[in-house]
């Protein structure tokens, strides 16, 4: 995946990420709604990691294209 491709996927995940939380503004999520929400969350912590190795991987000099997604549990339980 390149990164054009991987910034569009995150833009489309911000975008259902928005309308679900405009949803919310009225007070209107429900259970699955939640649920979604919190996938979108960590679907974009996936995505912003791919594109990060692959940008270190760049300018490590090594190719970009090694990079891997990284399972929701990895990438979830970065410590800050």
């Amino acid at each position: 995946m390149e990164d054009q491709n991987i910034h569009a996927h995150i833009e489309n995940l911000i975008a259902q990420e928005h309308a679900l939380l405009e949803h919310g503004d009225r007070g209107t999520l429900s259970e699955s709604d939640l649920a979604r929400l919190e996938s979108l969350e960590v679907q974009l912590d996936r995505y912003w990691d791919l594109l990060r190795q692959r940008r270190a991987r760049r300018d490590a000099g090594q190719n970009p294209g090694e990079a891997q997604l990284r399972s929701a549990s990895t990438v979830e339980h970065y410590q800050q």
